[in-house]
């Protein structure tokens, strides 16, 4: 079955195709650091206690993805990049105009310095993750309260040109999330990005709920594009092989390299020395590189096992049913605009 995901960080097939999708194979991955203040229950992420991206390695790795591919995104992830702010800063700092920086973040380490320095640098993407009302977002985090932290924020980030919220959808979550959904455009955000929780065990019943609240949120894009409001969702545009991990060029905090970031999952945490494909110090070649990355579903389906893969798949199935029902109305709004 050929991969059919679309997430921030994950691709779609079937009918109709997004206008200037990410091209994944042009894709820098720096894994910041495994550490992570948050214990999200939806996270497959372990927290161990790996080594941080220097600033150094950060601005090294930067300059051998422009080496290679000239430029293209390069995606901040973690654990939590903001536990590591001198390393982030040095990739903002550092990458050229060919290269499109992207910093993902729980959010709850948002602070004025970092406000002022995204102000100074527009071209970033900051996508911070925000699931809905107080009660579904904190609750999701395990008696962790960040739902103010980064709300009072939300008049600064609103400013900012490219500011994109990520809605996490659990399995426990799935009947409330047109109603966050709804509470997130309250709050005046416009740019989104849907994540059904990967990985996890979901039942019938979660799964028909999920389709419903996707089918009123569909309606919500649709309303207000026919409106002619300016309603972002980055689901249509980005791709890649696998659901959920990212697939491109990976330095993970250690310096290893390898094609994808599914290491970072506990379910991988035994494959590393399989997978790695190199160092900073001795890059993989583009063809190994290739090589491994077209390796990487059935490294995953072999890892997770049949069971989860399938609830993955379902889950994201309905993501995909909600992409290409969006498509047409998507059209329709930029030929009118």
């Amino acid at each position: 079955m050929a991969p059919t995901v679309r997430t921030e960080a994950t691709v779609r097939t079937g009918s109709g195709s997004p206008a200037r999708a990410t091209r994944w194979s042009d894709s820098l991955i720096l894994v910041v650091t495994r550490r992570c203040d948050l214990r999200c229950a939806y996270c497959p992420t372990v927290k161990d206690g790996e080594p941080d991206l220097s600033p150094s390695d950060a601005r090294r790795a930067v300059d051998l993805f422009v080496s290679r591919h000239g430029g293209g995104d390069c995606k901040l992830f973690g654990g939590e990049p903001l536990l590591v702010p001198e390393a982030v800063e040095a990739v903002i700092r550092h990458a050229p105009p060919s290269v499109n920086v992207y910093l993902s973040t729980n959010g709850s380490h948002l602070s004025r310095h970092w406000i002022d320095l995204l102000h100074s640098f527009p071209g970033v993407t900051l996508t911070v993750s925000l699931d809905g009302a107080a009660a579904d977002h904190d609750g999701l985090r395990r008696g962790a309260r960040t739902y103010d932290t980064v709300t009072r924020w939300l008049p600064e980030l609103l400013r900012l040109p490219r500011f994109v919220v990520t809605q996490t959808i659990a399995p426990s979550t799935a009947a409330r999330a047109a109603e966050n959904f709804r509470h997130l455009r309250s709050l005046g955000l416009r740019k989104f990005n849907l994540l059904p929780g990967y990985f996890l065990p979901w039942t019938e019943a979660q799964l028909a709920a999920l389709r419903v609240s996707f089918d009123a949120i569909a309606e919500d894009f649709e309303s207000a594009w026919a409106a002619g409001e300016r309603l972002y969702l980055r689901n249509l545009f980005v791709r890649a092989p696998t659901p959920f991990y990212n697939t491109g060029f990976v330095v993970d905090s250690d310096q290893r390299i390898y094609p994808n970031n599914l290491v970072l999952a506990g379910a991988f945490d035994g494959l590393r020395a399989a997978t790695s494909i190199g160092t900073l110090d001795a890059p993989p070649s583009p063809d190994r590189l290739a090589e491994a990355t077209a390796a990487a579903p059935a490294v995953l389906e072999a890892a997770v096992g049949a069971q989860v893969m399938e609830s993955t798949r379902r889950a994201d199935g309905e993501l995909t049913r909600l992409c290409n029902r969006l498509y047409p109305a998507y059209f329709d709004m930029r030929a009118r605009a």
